[in-house]
């Protein structure tokens, strides 16, 4: 075999490549089937392996191992490079994490900014400890009992003071004609 692969590498000897191919295309499919090739897929790969056997034949070096050792290493990084690509997932351009954010129009942007300043004006003109308790709730996502505990208050105030400080969010924003 060895004489046959280096003959193919250095003259393109078309009888010696259909030895080579008649002894090993059988052995090859056989072992990309053993490998997980199903069917149609270990035919494919062993035709892969042979056409690069005869357009690498040349890069054969028969002091550095058996000409089998050589096809079927061929063999066996072409298996590994399929079962990656069965792998790794088809891009799919409509999916959603590779579609960007539609960009709202600058009259929405203008508006949120807006909507945004007067809330921050109406917590700022919150008694301290109403605009303090919105802020744990919801910029630092405490839960109402947690916020009890770390303030050392009854549960009831806790629930009693968001309360307040919502109907006068609500008040603030109504008088600036965001919230009916």
């Amino acid at each position: 075999m060895r004489e046959l692969l280096c003959a193919v590498g250095a003259r393109r000897d078309i009888e010696a490549y259909e030895r080579l191919f008649r002894h090993f295309a059988p052995r090859v499919k056989a072992y990309m089937a053993k490998t997980g090739g199903k069917g149609q897929q270990a035919e494919e790969l062993m035709q892969e392996t042979m056409i690069a056997v005869w357009n690498k034949a040349e890069r054969y070096d028969p002091a550095k191992g058996a000409a089998s050792t050589w096809i079927f290493t061929i063999a066996r990084n072409l298996r590994i490079d399929a079962f990656r690509r069965e792998r790794r997932p088809e891009f799919d351009p409509e999916d959603p994490a590779f579609v960007p954010d539609d960009v709202a129009p600058a009259d929405a942007e203008l508006d949120m900014r807006e909507t945004s300043e007067q809330l921050h004006q109406a917590i700022a003109a919150l008694p301290a400890e109403q605009a303090s308790l919105l802020k744990l709730s919801f910029f630092e996502d405490q839960s109402h009992s947690a916020i009890a505990q770390r303030l050392n208050l009854p549960l009831g105030t806790v629930k009693s003071r968001m309360r307040l400080a919502f109907d006068k969010l609500r008040a603030a924003l109504a008088r600036s004609g965001d919230v009916s």
